[in-house]
């Protein structure tokens, strides 16, 4: 395949973007790649996130900085790493959007057996449907809502009774 931006080399490497909705593919070459995206072929995780960042950074959030290690955006931005936990707190408004876009949840939600974690991941479940509750109590879907309503409450009373 050849490269999409300079139609004359082979293309090593291909980047997908998805903004609002709209996927777009782009196949460049080494060269290219490291014009499109600042690092070359090879590069580490952390050189991903960090240019996934670079798209969220537009406003002055530079300046901010973590009050336990001291680690700026910037720095972050730079080695795609976290200094300490406290990190997460200090440049959650820029980087959650960006996790979420990712994984899915701005929080770990990780993996459980089946039949070990039947109680946490009805837990999950409710969690999620209060959610949808909650949306559908805001754009006024109240039959839907009251849907949602009685089928937490069953959902968590199943619950309580398997506890017992």
């Amino acid at each position: 395949m050849i490269c999409s931006e300079c139609k004359v080399n082979q293309a090593t490497v291909h980047v997908t973007k998805i903004i609002n909705g709209k996927k777009t593919e782009m196949h460049l070459c080494e060269e290219c790649a490291k014009k499109y995206t600042g690092f070359s072929p090879g590069f580490s995780i952390q050189n991903i996130m960090s240019g996934f960042l670079t798209d969220y950074s537009k406003s002055d959030i530079s300046s901010i900085q973590c009050r336990q290690c001291g680690m700026t955006y910037d720095e972050f931005k730079q080695n795609g790493k976290f200094g300490c936990s406290e990190c997460y707190k200090a440049f959650g408004k820029k980087i959650n959007p960006v996790i979420r876009n990712i994984h899915g949840h701005d929080r770990h939600i990780g993996k459980l057996p089946s039949r070990a974690g039947k109680a946490l991941i009805n837990q999950r479940a409710i969690q999620t449907m209060k959610s949808k509750l909650k949306e559908a109590i805001d754009s006024e879907a109240y039959e839907k809502a009251a849907e949602l309503r009685d089928q937490i409450r069953k959902m968590e009373s199943d619950l309580e009774e398997g506890e017992k």
